[in-house]
């Protein structure tokens, strides 16, 4: 692409869920991780693949297998579950991997909805966790509401400044429907994920100039020199990663801001991140029923609305990635042609993160 520097778009494999899952949790298992996590873990990245959230998908493959394989995290972690009052609790995670000790920690605040109306319970001390939709999704499967939010390693300039300080700190919300799979809504509170830059790098492909600057501060459009993450709408943005830093790690008495651990600087220590569930239960409120029939009349009318001016339709929010879910569950899943290359491979990692910063 002219001005980027990039010049060959990456070519992609069509790859089958079965095939993906198994390829992903044999190369997680060769890096010492143990069976049930790797299996955890290997259906998470699916997910996010079939979602067409790529950037939270078979790219992160590599890096968690060196991470594991350089004693980055427990691989055997004593993890515990601390309840803290009658619907709030903490789930320690003992710096386990995110996917395995972050669905442990869910399954709690899932049992303390269903009994108390309300859960509000923070894994403390884990790994990278991944897409955070996998998470609520599971809970609006049970007919229950939730939302979730986590810490992430500083990269994102703040508004008005010109250092990073925040992460990406992404939001999840999920609700039931009577008629088809949950709304869910899942966001970074930067205008792209980092893993969004990831896949860009791994496919060749420039960038919008609104994502991201390079060391000088200034707008970029080749992820190989991203430096630092916008927020999205500028202050509001700046506002929502300073709330979820706060509910997902000084809630939880853990680093915070710019004192949270980066990705690939300290690969063979533990990360200790933060991550917070809010799970409702609708029929605390209200009757579940009613509260259905009314979701699905949000989606009926939002599909009625007449789209603008380049676009077919309109979708409610988190719609095209059960689309993409519902097409590659059938159809397989677009996998760039190096990250297949090396999942069939017998090399675990390609020992290229540690001791990098967070633009590695």
């Amino acid at each position: 692409m002219e001005g980027t520097g990039i010049e060959v778009e990456a070519k992609l494999v069509t790859v089958m869920p079965d095939e993906l899952h198994r390829l992903i949790k044999k190369k997680l298992e060769g890096a010492g991780l143990y069976p049930e996590q790797a299996q955890e873990v290997a259906s998470h990245l699916v997910f996010a693949d079939s979602s067409g959230i790529h950037s939270h998908g078979a790219v992160r493959v590599d890096y968690y297998a060196e991470r594991i394989a350089k004693g980055g995290l427990t691989l055997a972690p004593d993890v515990s579950f601390e309840r803290t009052g009658e619907s709030t609790g903490i789930f320690h995670g003992d710096n386990g991997i995110g996917q395995y000790v972050a669905n442990l920690g869910l399954k709690e605040a899932i049992a303390m909805a269903k009994e108390a109306g309300v859960a509000v319970v923070g894994i403390s001390r884990m790994s990278h966790s991944g897409a955070l939709s996998y998470y609520v999704k599971q809970a609006a499967e049970q007919d229950l509401i939730a939302i979730a939010m986590c810490q992430s390693d500083p990269m994102v300039v703040p508004f008005g400044g010109s250092e990073i300080y925040y992460g990406t700190n992404p939001i999840a919300f999920s609700a039931p429907r009577k008629n088809g799979p949950p709304i869910v809504f899942d966001m970074a509170t930067t205008v792209q994920a980092w893993g969004k830059i990831l896949d860009a790098r791994a496919k060749n492909k420039a960038i919008p100039d609104t994502w991201a600057v390079d060391k000088e501060g200034n707008p970029t459009t080749n992820p190989h020199d991203v430096h630092g993450l916008l927020p999205i709408s500028g202050p509001k943005g700046y506002g929502l990663m300073m709330m979820i830093d706060i509910l997902s790690g000084v809630l939880l008495g853990l680093p915070f801001g710019k004192h949270v651990s980066s990705m690939y600087d300290q690969i063979s220590e533990g990360r200790n991140l933060g991550q917070l569930y809010i799970i409702i239960d609708p029929k605390k409120f209200t009757d579940i029923d009613s509260f259905k029939d009314k979701i699905e009349t949000t989606v009926a009318e939002l599909h009625e609305v007449k789209p603008a001016t380049g676009f077919s339709q309109v979708y409610y929010p988190g719609e095209i990635n059960q689309l993409n879910y519902e097409k590659h569950q059938q159809k397989g899943i677009p996998v760039e042609e190096s990250i297949y290359a090396y999942l069939k491979s017998d090399l675990i990692h390609f020992d290229q993160y540690g001791g990098k910063g967070a633009f590695a």
